[in-house]
């Protein structure tokens, strides 16, 4: 959160982003993947975070023009870019593997020119015969970044199984850290301080924790329909401090304007 108000907050346009909660069962409990934001980044510096960013331009071409693709091929592109795993399937139906030395090579070749900018997600799709994996990923959750932030963000939350055959790992340049946690485990050590999370990651691992299995996630996600859309309020004081952050439902949140 911003801690004081030295810019024009109504100048601050809200952009359509997009992330994905990949989780596995390795043999064990649920886990979920999670990444370490770089300190030096402009929004959420530092934090844990799933893998995701703003929805682009080239997401919404072709194909996918409707704003529900454009935010399902955001999440699969950022997904790609920042943990390196790509949800898309070959003709047969099976999802691309990278199991082969050779082919895991010339996808992180592309995973680094898509991530630069030299090439996009799409291109990339038609070389290799390949189709995004829409169908897999459910959307479980919508939030909006408060007003009074200098970046804001309508954020769709994803879920999707991790793909067998690859392996996600962060990109050492927007993130510098990346685990595979249980959710009840990643919210204990963001309660302990460990691990620092914003309140749309904690509400998510949430409703991840409530559920043994990948299947009973996935089923549950679901069965959700159209998530509420969320928008915290900030309250300020005079001097320009945070003195809380209003959800719905809170004391209060109704009398301060949506914005």
């Amino acid at each position: 959160m911003s801690g004081s108000k030295d810019f024009d907050p109504a100048s601050v346009s809200i952009r359509p982003a997009a992330t994905v909660m990949l989780v596995r069962q390795a043999n064990g409990p649920l886990e979920v993947f999670m990444m370490r934001r770089t300190t030096k980044a402009a929004f959420a510096g530092g934090m844990y975070v799933f893998p995701g960013g703003a929805v682009d331009e080239v997401d919404s071409v072709g194909d996918t023009s409707s704003t529900n693709t454009a935010f399902a091929m955001a999440s699969i592109r950022e997904c790609f870019e920042e943990a390196g795993v790509l949800l898309a399937c070959d003709r047969s139906g099976c999802t691309v593997r990278f199991d082969d030395a050779e082919v895991a090579k010339r996808f992180t070749g592309y995973r680094h020119m898509v991530h630069a900018g030299e090439r996009t997600l799409t291109s990339v799709l038609e070389i290799e015969g390949l189709t995004p994996r829409l169908d897999d990923l459910s959307w479980v959750a919508h939030w909006v970044t408060p007003f009074g932030e200098v970046r804001r963000f309508d954020t769709r939350f994803y879920v999707a199984a991790m793909p067998a055959d690859q392996d996600p790992l962060h990109d050492d340049i927007e993130t510098v850290d990346s685990l595979w946690v249980e959710p009840s485990v990643a919210l204990d050590r963001a309660a302990s301080g460990e691990l620092l999370m914003l309140p749309p990651t904690t509400a998510n691992l949430r409703f991840l924790a409530e559920h043994r299995s990948v299947d009973d996630v996935m089923e549950a996600a679901r069965a959700l329909g159209t998530p509420p859309r969320i928008l915290p309020k900030v309250v300020w004081a005079d001097d320009g401090r945070i003195t809380a952050l209003l959800m719905p439902g809170d004391d209060g949140y109704d009398s301060i304007p949506e914005r």
